[in-house]
């Protein structure tokens, strides 16, 4: 049977402090989020995944958006350099955690900066937002890692969000989706489908056509159900006030020792 884990972070008790960028800073209730993130954890295993909780990182007030510390290509992991300063000792942990795993470990090197957040994977084709926290360096370092693995990496302008996956994720049949006014370049992907709400461009693939994405998407909910998917709705509402989205929240390894 396939592999199928996630990594987890839990939330610091510093989350109200927690980098904002293209946001306004508004109050964080982090009892709330404590709970949003214990459903959100409860809802991946409900869906089959087992999931390993790296250690905490308190200090760290962004360290529960965990997928910004790594990203992964088949059993390849090619660790972060965070482009914020302040999120850079995060990466430590997952390391030592994705060792365990017995992942084969790369790493991002000064000058390079690269967020796991940047980084979209659509079968072998891996886009990468090149802009806010992610530099040409560290495009140039990912397609070293990744392109003699068979990858197939395009790098994607980002100036309007945080993150690419702020502004696209994408559907199991590769279809990329975005709240287009975020989308910097849409043309830039083969299929691509606007979405009617912001949160509404943020997907996890749960498997079987289940779509984990975030309650503030409605809108969004009804149109892929539409499409034949099933949406399975979570409130990040507290995680969306720091720029965070269902992604963010975790890293989806598949097939570790394929």
């Amino acid at each position: 049977m396939p592999s199928r884990k996630a990594l987890i972070r839990r939330p610091s008790p510093r989350l109200a402090e927690g980098l904002v960028t293209h946001l306004e800073r508004t109050a964080v209730d982090t009892a709330l989020a404590g709970l949003q993130w214990e459903a959100y954890v409860g809802t991946l295993r409900e869906h089959g995944w087992e999931t390993v909780e790296v250690a905490p990182a308190d200090d760290c007030p962004d360290g529960v958006f965990v997928e910004d510390t790594v990203v992964m290509f088949r059993n390849v992991a090619l660790v972060a350099r965070p482009g914020a300063l302040s999120r850079r000792g995060e990466t430590a942990a997952v390391e030592q955690e994705l060792g365990r795993l017995g992942c084969s470990v790369n790493w991002i090197w000064e000058p390079g900066t690269l967020d796991g957040g940047d980084v979209l994977k659509t079968g072998d084709t891996v886009y990468v937002g090149q802009g806010g926290r992610t530099n040409a360096a560290g495009v140039q370092q990912l397609r070293a890692a990744f392109e003699p693995l068979g990858a197939r990496v395009v790098a994607v302008p980002v100036s309007k969000v945080l993150h690419l996956k702020s502004a696209v994720t994408a559907l199991p049949d590769a279809t990329v989706i975005g709240y287009e006014p975020l989308v910097d370049v849409p043309s830039v992907f083969p299929r691509f489908l606007p979405v009617p709400e912001e949160s509404g461009a943020h997907v996890v693939l749960l498997g079987g056509g289940r779509l984990l994405m975030a309650a503030s998407a409605p809108k969004t909910a009804e149109l892929f159900a539409s499409l034949g998917y099933e949406p399975v709705l979570v409130d990040i509402s507290e995680f969306e006030k720091r720029e965070g989205c269902v992604t963010c929240l975790s890293v989806r390894l598949r097939d570790l020792y394929v």
